[in-house]
């Protein structure tokens, strides 16, 4: 880092405590190469993820492929659970692609993924039990990395309920 952007950011700082713009994160790193690789790489796992839940996982319970089909029937959960679980995998997978849903969307699904974890250790004697467990992992890192963006939500939610 050179020694021109270091004041400059402590000055951000500095000024954005004084006006009490607490609500814009000072992003130090971001300027840095480290930073915008980080960014893009945490981009880039959106969007893989974004594309394993609405293509991979979504898609087969919407369209009723018939091995979706026989693991609700199997369960007892029937059509409406495999629809049920499908739309929420889609709107997950969607909402990971909208910047001020990113964190709650990752909350979402990992709780969905724990349980798929669970339903998979009752009804299947947890073969591929690892595979939600798995998931939570990147999911977990993108809601913590994205959690400045709930405080936008938050925001938004308030000035629609105000008007």
């Amino acid at each position: 880092m050179s020694e021109t952007t270091a004041p400059a950011t402590a000055a951000t700082s500095a000024s954005a405590a004084a006006s009490g713009s607490a609500s814009r994160p000072v992003l130090a790193e971001s300027a840095t190469p480290r930073g915008r690789r980080a960014r893009i790489a945490l981009r880039g796992l959106q969007v893989f993820l974004a594309l394993f839940y609405v293509i991979a996982s979504a898609l087969p319970k919407l369209i009723a492929h018939p091995s979706a089909a026989e693991a609700f029937d199997e369960m007892g959960w029937g059509s409406a659970g495999m629809y049920a679980i499908g739309v929420l995998e889609l709107a997950g997978g969607v909402a990971l692609l909208i910047p001020v849903l990113q964190s709650v969307a990752a909350v979402a699904l990992s709780g969905l993924m724990a349980g798929a974890f669970v339903v998979t250790l009752t009804y299947f004697d947890g073969e591929n039990a690892a595979t939600p467990l798995i998931l939570i992992v990147p999911l977990a890192l993108i809601a913590w990395a994205r959690r400045g963006h709930n405080e936008q939500l938050l925001r938004l939610v308030r000035v629609r309920r105000q008007a």
